[in-house]
C-alpha cells in the first residue's frame, strides 16, 4: 500500500488475504481437510467463490482504519479483535466473508507509533486533519489510503458501504461513535441503524454517547471528508473507545477495560454487520462442528492459551479464552 517517510510499510489487509490464513494454518495439520474453513486458490482465500465476488456481482466493501493517532493504543486491540474474528472459523465470520469484502489498514501512522508520539506523525502533523488534501510526501500513508478509497468509489463493480475509523478517547467512558449530519432525513436516520445494532451486541457500547455532527474543526477528518465524498449508500463513522473503563447499562460501577475487552468490542463490531445485512439465517447453514485448532505462538497475546476453541454463537468473548 506504500511506505512512510521512514520507509515503514503500510499494510492493508483483506478478509480473504491468503498469507494471513497460511500463518493461521501453521501447526494445524491434524485438522481434517473437510473441516478447514477455507482453501487458498490463486492467492485468494474463500470457502467457495464468495457471492460478492462472482462475475458481474457488485462487491460490498467495508473499509476500516486505525491508529492514525499513535498514542491511542486501545484502537489497535479493537482492530485486532476485528481481524482475528474475520479470519476465524466462526460461522458468523464465514458468512461475512462470503457476502462482504473487508479491507483494513490497522495502523495509519507507523512512524508516530515507533517514535512514541501521542497524536502526530514524524513531521508533527495530525494526520486526521489532512484528509482533504494529503501530500504524497508529507502524509504518504494518508495519501495512499485516500487514493485506494477513491479508486474503489469510482469502480462501478464496487460499493463502498462503510468506513470506520477507530480511535481511543481519554475522557469519556464506554465505546461510542461519531457520525455525520445529512440534509437527507432518510439517510440521516439510516445512519443511526449500525450504532443502534452495535449497542445491542456490545454491553460496553453506548448509543446515548453516540453523536452526529458537522463540526467545522473536524472537516479534515476521515469521517467528515469521506462522508461528504461518498454517495448516499455509504456511511462513515469514528468509533471511539475509552482508555480506561466502561459502565454497563443499569449499573453505576465502572469496569476497567482490558486487552480482551477491547478485542471483544472488535469482534462485536464485525458481528454487527451480520445483523445489519440480515444474514443471520445463513449462520446455521455453515455452523458445522469444528475441532479445536492450535494457534501459532507468534499470533498469540500475553496470557493466551495456545489452543483457540470455536467461538460460541451466543458469546463472542469465548473465542479467545483458555478452554
Amino acid at each position: 500500500m506504500g511506505r512512510t517517510l521512514k520507509r515503514r510499510k503500510l499494510p492493508v489487509w483483506a478478509a480473504w488475504e491468503a498469507q494471513a490464513w497460511q500463518r493461521m494454518r501453521e501447526g494445524q495439520q491434524e485438522t481434517q481437510q473437510e473441516h478447514r474453513p477455507a482453501q487458498v486458490q490463486g492467492g485468494a482465500l474463500c470457502t467457495r467463490l464468495p457471492d460478492n465476488l462472482r462475475e458481474g456481482a457488485e462487491q460490498k466493501v467495508v473499509f476500516i482504519t486505525g491508529r492514525v493517532h499513535p498514542g491511542e493504543t486501545p484502537s489497535s486491540f479493537v482492530c485486532q479483535g476485528i481481524i482475528d474474528f474475520l479470519i476465524s472459523q466462526h460461522p458468523i465470520a464465514r458468512v461475512l466473508r462470503e457476502h462482504l469484502v473487508f479491507k483494513i489498514a490497522p495502523m495509519l501512522n507507523p512512524d508516530g507509533v515507533y517514535l512514541g508520539n501521542y497524536r502526530c506523525s514524524l513531521m508533527g502533523f495530525d494526520l486526521n486533519r489532512h484528509w482533504l488534501d494529503p501530500s504524497p510526501w508529507a502524509h504518504p500513508t494518508l495519501h495512499g489510503v485516500k487514493q485506494l478509497i477513491i479508486q474503489m468509489y469510482n469502480d462501478p463493480k464496487t460499493s463502498l458501504e462503510f468506513y470506520i475509523d477507530i480511535h481511543a478517547h481519554s475522557t469519556m467512558m464506554n465505546g461510542f461513535m461519531y457520525g455525520n449530519i445529512f440534509e437527507d432525513e432518510e439517510r440521516f436516520q439510516r445512519q443511526a441503524i449500525f450504532p443502534k445494532l452495535l449497542c445491542q451486541n456490545a454491553e460496553d457500547f453506548s448509543y446515548s454517547s453516540t453523536s452526529f455532527n458537522r463540526d467545522a474543526v473536524k472537516a479534515g477528518t476521515g469521517r467528515r471528508f469521506l462522508g461528504g465524498l461518498l454517495d448516499h449508500t455509504s456511511y462513515c463513522y469514528t468509533l471511539e473507545v475509552s482508555f480506561y473503563s466502561y459502565i454497563i447499562g443499569g449499573t453505576t460501577a465502572a469496569v476497567p477495560y482490558t486487552e480482551e475487552a477491547y478485542m471483544k468490542l472488535g469482534r462485536n463490531v464485525a458481528r454487527t454487520f451480520l445483523d445489519y445485512y440480515r444474514l443471520n439465517p445463513l449462520v446455521e447453514r455453515v455452523a458445522i462442528p469444528m475441532p479445536r485448532l492450535r494457534c501459532p505462538t507468534s499470533l498469540s497475546w500475553p496470557g493466551a492459551s495456545p489452543w483457540t476453541p470455536l467461538v460460541g454463537l451466543e458469546d463472542l468473548s469465548q473465542g479467545y479464552l483458555p478452554p
